[in-house]
């Protein structure tokens, strides 16, 4: 199970020893991910152009692709949560933020602090959300405002579970003993169809 880390001339991951990478996840040139930040599976972090930032505690799930653009690094803070299937481009998303799965946020854009961004949601180069609003659609707009604590509580929770849920895989994912077995026998159940097949020819 391998997750590909790699360096692109002089730009380089830095990665703590408490981030957790899935495999499958690819992290490229210049990406600073904070303590306990988890990638988890088949997601993109493309630091080519400009940085990608991830904060303390926060989370990109499975599917996310993240870029930018030269001078618009994508910076992300502590404590957020990023959905399944988001597309994160040259954006900036403050502290304890929610962003929904299949969310999208251009260039620029700006998600303030304890806001959530809804599944679906299309954020439009350089919007600016007000702290601890909802936003969704397509083009996206602010709903409503969040009471401020009980926004922090939620999401930090959120984060926290996160948090223990990246630990959790670091320490106990394996390869299923069978799978190898398996694909071995596959593999030679294939091969000796095709010799039967050739020698039918």
């Amino acid at each position: 199970m391998v997750s590909l880390v790699y360096s692109l001339g002089k730009r380089t991951p830095m990665i703590p020893s408490s981030a957790w990478i899935a495999p499958g996840a690819r992290v490229i040139g210049d990406v600073r991910l904070g303590q306990e930040v988890g990638v988890w599976f088949n997601c993109v972090l493309r630091g080519d152009d400009s940085y990608i930032q991830v904060g303390d505690r926060s989370n990109i799930q499975d599917l996310t692709m993240i870029h930018l653009d030269t001078g618009c690094p994508c910076i992300i803070g502590k404590e957020v949560t990023v959905g399944h299937s988001c597309i994160l481009h040259g954006c900036t998303v403050e502290d304890e933020v929610l962003i929904g799965m299949g969310a999208t946020i251009l260039n620029r854009a700006v998600i303030g602090r304890g806001s959530v961004v809804g599944a679906g949601a299309l954020v439009l180069e350089g919007m600016e959300v007000p702290p601890f609003s909802l936003v969704v659609g397509s083009p996206a707009k602010v709903k409503k405002t969040y009471d401020e604590e009980e926004r922090r509580v939620a999401q930090r929770q959120h984060a926290a579970s996160y948090a223990k849920k990246a630990a959790l895989f670091r320490s106990e994912l394996r390869e299923a003993q069978d799978y190898g077995k398996y694909m071995l026998m596959l593999t030679a159940v294939v091969f000796i169809g095709m010799a039967g097949l050739s020698k039918l020819r």
